[in-house]
């Protein structure tokens, strides 16, 4: 099986931890079981030519279900994707996809303490606010958004939000590691395992902290943690090309593209 194969089965298999699978012509379309939404994807393998009139038809299922049209696939195994969904209105986009294997892993670490953390409401709701507090001012440049407005962000999560949090850390669907200082957790990630596979996700550093190799670090100790417990292909994808050389830098290397696409705002 090639890496885009294997990322291609894998990124089909994760969403099953929170969702229920439903065919739709050549998606499958991820009804979600928990508090966040999913999406649709095509069938790996299927080897399907993707037209508007099959996200017609997907576009119907959602509103029927009442689901938001949204679409994540790999570039390369279904390549009929993009263009069908610019046809239809959607707005496409691409970003760096990258994987590592243990061979190629070169650990990044940080005076801060890095470590995964455990699955405890607290932490975890800390945790959660660095990265709303980071997206919330993407890329790399340093910018405002330091522990109080982390602290903001935090005291805002909703309950059952952070409930969903903990029930998956528990479970082991997802694993969260942090940079901690004496203002507490500053920079974090998550990686989310399926048999001998994982992506990284969701690696963030408060804006004001960046530029200090925190990103690296956190993902070096979620990859320590992936290899550590039977995992022996990670994956990931980038935001752009800026993201994608800190990635680079712990031995992550590009094989392609990860897509996505939904309704133009």
């Amino acid at each position: 099986m090639t890496y885009l194969s294997r990322v291609d089965e894998y990124l089909h298999a994760v969403p099953l931890s929170g969702a229920e699978a439903l065919d739709v012509g050549p998606f499958t379309l991820f009804r979600s079981t928990t508090i966040w939404p999913y999406y649709a994807r095509p069938v790996p393998g299927s080897g399907a030519t993707v037209t508007a009139a099959d996200l017609s038809e997907l576009r119907a299922r959602c509103e029927e279900l009442k689901l938001p049209l949204s679409l994540e696939w790999v570039v390369e195994t279904c390549p009929s994707l993009g263009p069908a969904a610019a046809e239809a209105g959607l707005e496409v986009h691409e970003y760096p996809l990258l994987v590592l294997e243990r061979a190629d892993f070169k650990p990044a670490t940080t005076a801060l303490d890095c470590q995964i953390l455990p699955a405890s409401p607290d932490v975890l709701r800390q945790a959660r606010a660095v990265a709303d507090t980071a997206f919330g001012t993407p890329g790399t440049a340093i910018a405002e958004g330091g522990p109080a407005e982390r602290d903001a962000t935090a005291a805002a999560i909703a309950d059952d939000k952070l409930a969903a949090l903990v029930e998956r850390a528990k479970a082991g669907y997802s694993i969260t590691a942090g940079a901690s200082g004496d203002q507490g957790i500053v920079a974090s990630g998550v990686h989310q395992p399926v048999g001998d596979t994982t992506e990284i996700v969701g690696v963030a550093t408060l804006p004001a902290m960046r530029r200090q190799g925190l990103g690296a670090a956190v993902t070096s100790c979620l990859v320590e943690h992936a290899f550590a417990n039977g995992v022996d292909l990670v994956l990931l994808s980038a935001e752009d090309d800026a993201v994608a050389a800190v990635y680079e830098r712990v031995g992550f290397r590009r094989i392609g593209h990860a897509g996505a696409a939904e309704p133009a705002e």
